[in-house]
């Protein structure tokens, strides 16, 4: 099985509480300290076993660390931390799970190796949006339900549409928009407009 891991958690000693992503599930393991073991950290990709425990939490046993290309790049493993950060955030109290977030990370894992991170991250988070209908094509500010008509629009946390008066936010162009939210890519912003948008990605799923 594999899966990525979402956060872990000391208990007692060396052992841990792991959180991981698999492709249906967030699974909750139990995994025992032992100088045999690899070491695993938030955001690591794993192939595992788990062994059931009837009286706690199942064992995370037979992990292989499936190593990223680019895992080497303090910066671009500190972003990818961060990102994971966010999806434990918005799945941990959730069990079963569509293919997509796994899916998601797996592909996101993989541009990360030639590709501007905090554009992977974007592109990723605007899909993620369309995937849990929560993305705002139509352009109705979320402050007063009125159609924006402006050149100009505001986002807020989710990428929530706002006509420019009515949020004290960063504003993009409208075409820009409609193109990013059709296609699910960030090409055409700028990279000052790519950390506006990562900085909202930021406050949360």
């Amino acid at each position: 099985m594999q899966g990525f891991i979402l956060h872990t958690q000391r208990v007692k000693d060396e052992d841990l509480i792991v959180y991981v992503l698999s492709q249906r599930a967030v699974i909750k393991a139990y995994r025992f300290y032992g100088l045999r073991h690899s070491s695993i950290l938030s955001g690591y990709k794993i192939d595992f076993e788990l062994e059931e425990n009837p009286s706690f939490l199942p064992r995370l046993k037979d992990t292989l660390h499936l190593g990223f290309k680019w895992i080497m790049s303090r910066d671009k493993m500190f972003i990818w931390q961060e990102f994971i950060q966010l999806f434990y955030k918005h799945l941990k109290d959730i069990e079963a799970l569509d293919s997509f977030y796994f899916g998601l990370l797996d592909e996101s894992s993989r541009r990360f190796e030639k590709q501007n991170p905090f554009r992977v991250i974007v592109d990723a988070y605007v899909n993620l949006l369309e995937f849990e209908g929560r993305l705002h094509k139509d352009f109705y500010c979320f402050a007063c339900d009125e159609v924006i008509n402006e050149d100009e629009v505001a986002l807020i946390r989710g990428f929530l549409p706002a006509h420019k008066a009515h949020a004290l936010s960063f504003s993009f162009a409208k075409n820009k928009l409609k193109d990013f939210f059709t296609h699910k890519n960030c090409s055409a912003f700028d990279d000052e407009e790519i950390k506006e948008l990562y900085m909202l990605i930021k406050e949360g799923f």
